[in-house]
């Protein structure tokens, strides 16, 4: 039937579909509508909850990003029977427990201007709902454990992506215009830039500060910025990754290759340093001729053009190689906070861990298995990650923090569980730190049959965390202990660290 559609002209198929019973409407909003609207309340996830009143009764549509008492612009992107999503386009109005702060608005610190306290409180409230409703937990706020807050609120970040555009926005206008713009991509579209002016109060300020002379420079050379609708242009992105152990800063140009040899990356370098002096670690040049929006194309390459390729960050004593490629906490002094109450819960009965095996899954750089392995008695800690660089990595980092007693393996975790059964009725710790997604239903049924009497469970989604937790507490185990940790001041996202045991 698909197919033979596909040669009936437009008009007939439209009248072919208005014959078929439709699916019954909401008679409130319609996909693509714009509407101006007041968030009421807030959801999980930075959702802000808004609600429509008709006769015939009222409508919520939930808008990301968004607080209690704004007024914000939205466009329906989904609409249901009973809800409807929306896109953020515009705050009209701000909240009344806003601040006006220094610092230039970007899409990634939307709660930038909302005290901190208030930030925890939103937080704390809607992922304690998550475990009541979803990981069936109605006790949960009795074994809450601590909040940990972000040592530093401002500057936390070490990496930051900017992008080149050829289309910027007249605010005045209200409209997209020509123009170069260095910075991020304008809230709820994926074709317009906004230049960054001044310190976004997220990432290094002295670099924010000069983002500006950094676009100046490339708009002089007169080649042409990335055009996303036409798929088109020379300059793509300026990441940046910093330390805070050295305040060293590596950079990373992507271009796509038309016009490369237009291009002096060896003066483009020493315009960096000119900038920045001796916090330029290193400068590489990555060319993406993929149509696809990503800073490092699979077919693309990446070349050192100035210094070292690497910085070195330290994380609770340990010093650890970062390249532009590695996955790494983006901000370390929190992340020594999270990975400090992992320790803490794994070691809660420091005999379980001492002269035994403890199983560190989605281990990433290894991080937390190194730390484990430098504070146990003889244990051995293994360490298995699908991501081949990162295992590479977590290798190396061990060797530099002459950490022994651990072993990584690149592997699927569920697969590993099935080819390494010497683990199997051994295993008496399991560190899990998956991604957002959480873990499979037979992975994480592999995971409990290996019969480990602790758990400990690091998550940057609580949500998929909760799910998770029902299907453990049902194998047998009980939630002792949750911690939260913000790592991502400004934003909606919280981690939570769960302690299980059998």
């Amino acid at each position: 039937m698909k197919v033979f559609l596909l040669f009936i002209p437009k008009l007939l198929r439209k009248v072919y579909f208005c014959t078929m019973p439709r699916r019954e409407r909401n008679k409130f909003v319609k996909r693509g509508e714009v509407l101006e609207l007041k968030i009421e309340s807030y959801a999980f996830g930075g959702k802000g909850i808004a609600r429509i009143h008709k006769e015939e009764g009222s409508f919520v549509l939930f808008v990301p990003n968004t607080l209690p008492g704004q007024t914000v612009s939205a466009r329906v992107v989904k609409s249901k029977k009973s809800y409807a999503e929306c896109k953020l386009i515009d705050i009209l109005e701000m909240s009344p427990d806003e601040i006006a702060l220094d610092y230039q608005e970007i899409p990634g610190a939307p709660y930038i201007q909302l005290p901190v306290e208030k930030q925890h409180d939103y937080k704390y409230t809607s992922t304690m709902d998550l475990f009541k409703k979803i990981g069936k937990v109605p006790n949960i706020e009795d074994l809450f454990d601590e909040f940990v807050f972000s040592p530093n609120l401002f500057h936390n970040r070490n990496k930051m992506e900017y992008s080149f555009s050829a289309i910027g926005y007249d605010h005045a206008k209200k409209t997209d215009v020509d123009e170069f713009t260095l910075g991020f991509k304008r809230r709820g579209v994926w074709w317009i830039g906004e230049n960054l002016d001044k310190d976004s109060g997220i990432f290094d300020k002295a670099l924010e500060s000069q983002l500006r002379d950094i676009r100046n420079y490339c708009e002089d050379t007169g080649l042409s910025p990335w055009h996303a609708p036409k798929r088109e242009g020379f300059f793509r992105y300026l990441v940046v990754r910093k330390s805070f152990k050295t305040n060293e800063l590596l950079f990373n140009l992507v271009t796509t290759s038309k016009g490369l040899d237009r291009f002096n990356l060896d003066q483009f370098a020493n315009y960096l340093v000119s900038l920045f002096g001796e916090r330029v670690a290193g400068f590489l040049h990555t060319i993406n001729d993929e149509q696809g929006d990503r800073t490092i194309a699979t077919s693309g390459s990446i070349k050192l053009i100035y210094g070292n390729d690497k910085i070195v960050e330290e994380l609770l004593g340990l010093n650890f190689e970062i390249s532009m490629k590695s996955f790494f906490q983006t901000n370390p002094k929190s992340a020594e906070k999270l990975y400090s109450k992992v320790i803490d819960y794994a070691l809660q009965n420091k005999d379980a861990v001492d002269n035994s095996i403890v199983l560190d899954l989605f281990c990433g750089t290894g991080t937390i298995g190194q730390i484990i392995a430098s504070r146990a008695t003889n244990a051995n800690i293994v360490g298995v990650d699908i991501i081949e660089s990162a295992i590479e990595d977590a290798r190396k980092n061990a060797l530099r923090n002459n950490i022994e007693g651990v072993e990584f393996y690149t592997a699927d975790v569920g697969k590993f569980l099935n080819t390494h059964p010497q683990f199997q009725d051994k295993i008496r710790t399991i560190i899990l730190d998956p991604a957002r997604s959480g873990i499979a239903p037979k992975t994480l049924k592999k995971i409990i049959n290996l019969n480990a009497e602790r758990m400990v469970y690091v998550s940057c989604n609580p949500a998929t965390q909760a799910r998770d937790t029902e299907t453990i507490m049902n194998a047998g185990f009980k939630l002792k202990k949750i911690s939260l940790v913000d790592q991502f001041p400004h934003t909606a996202h919280i981690e939570t660290v769960v302690l299980f045991e059998k």
